[in-house]
């Protein structure tokens, strides 16, 4: 486990996954991160790649040949990162492409996260290095998840979220196995702002595309404490909590689950980036309280 904390903040980030488990407001006292209680939903803040959601057959296919990759939203999070530098205030990790990864996702990569504290803000970056002799495709995301409420004694639904702009959302429906269903539907704001209540996901997560909000801030009619996601650099997102669990999951990402229909090559699949040969992709979050 590796801690950074400056004079506001203090965060852990377990190698597992280089995933970040506690963001903790010094000032407050509160955790913001969700603990990740095996017996509701085990995670805190998987980092996703080289997919976002749920793939046809649980299947890649590049250049005619199909690829399996078990896990939905991809290996990054289940993999053992390697620590590459770590002080007050920054830390990096790195996945290396190898055999196991490349029978899963036939490219020659190296994944960087890093994490940098500024104030009261946590930086959270990716890099994906192209290390093959051809251009690579791949979708990359966070989805981290925030303890709802954030006081004891308080109640989830007296929490919204408030985004940047206001305009029409509309949420992207999927079916039960997770795939896009091409059906949109408009969801309820009050302004700027969404409701949180215990069945707002009843459905699954909410999925927005292109919106023009790139800033969600959670928020509570009973006092001014927050917390926002900026992200800058990301075209979906996705909102998203499991039933009754006092978290929410605010998920920036540059890519997105398969449409219900034929599997399509992964150069051709939806919000997927591609990295030319010996080209660096690079594209950051920040979580401020």
């Amino acid at each position: 486990m590796t801690v950074i904390e400056n004079d506001y903040l203090k965060a852990s980030i377990s190698n597992r996954g280089a995933q970040l488990t506690s963001l903790y407001n010094k000032a407050t006292g509160v955790e913001h991160m969700w603990q990740g209680d095996k017996s509701i939903w085990p995670w805190h803040s998987p980092n996703l790649f080289p997919v976002i959601g749920s793939l046809i057959n649980n299947q890649i296919i590049v250049d005619g040949k199909p690829y399996t990759i078990e896990q939905r939203y991809g290996f990054a999070r289940d993999w053992e990162f390697l620590t590459l530098e770590s002080n007050r205030i920054h830390a990096k990790f790195s996945l290396p492409y190898c055999d196991k990864t490349m029978a899963m996702y036939p490219y020659k990569f190296d994944l960087h996260i890093f994490y940098d504290l500024m104030d009261n803000a946590l930086r959270v970056t990716f890099k994906v290095i192209n290390l093959d002799q051809k251009d690579i495709y791949f979708s990359i995301g966070g989805h981290p998840a925030f303890n709802v409420p954030f006081n004891p004694g308080e109640n989830y639904e007296d929490y919204y979220l408030e985004f940047e702009t206001e305009e029409p959302l509309h949420e992207h429906l999927l079916s039960a196995e997770g795939f896009f269903t091409g059906e949109t539907q408009p969801v309820k704001m009050d302004g700027k702002n969404l409701r949180l209540t215990r069945h707002l996901f009843d459905r699954d997560a909410l999925i927005f595309k292109n919106m023009h909000s790139r800033q969600v801030t959670i928020r509570s009619h009973k006092h001014q404490q927050s917390l926002s996601v900026q992200f800058p650099h990301f075209h979906y997102l996705g909102i998203w909590a499991k039933s009754c669990a006092d978290f929410v999951c605010i998920e920036p990402w540059l890519g997105c689950a398969d449409t219900q229909g034929q599997p399509k090559e992964l150069s051709h699949k939806e919000g997927i980036q591609k990295l030319e040969h010996g080209h660096v992709f690079e594209a950051c979050y920040y979580i401020t309280i």
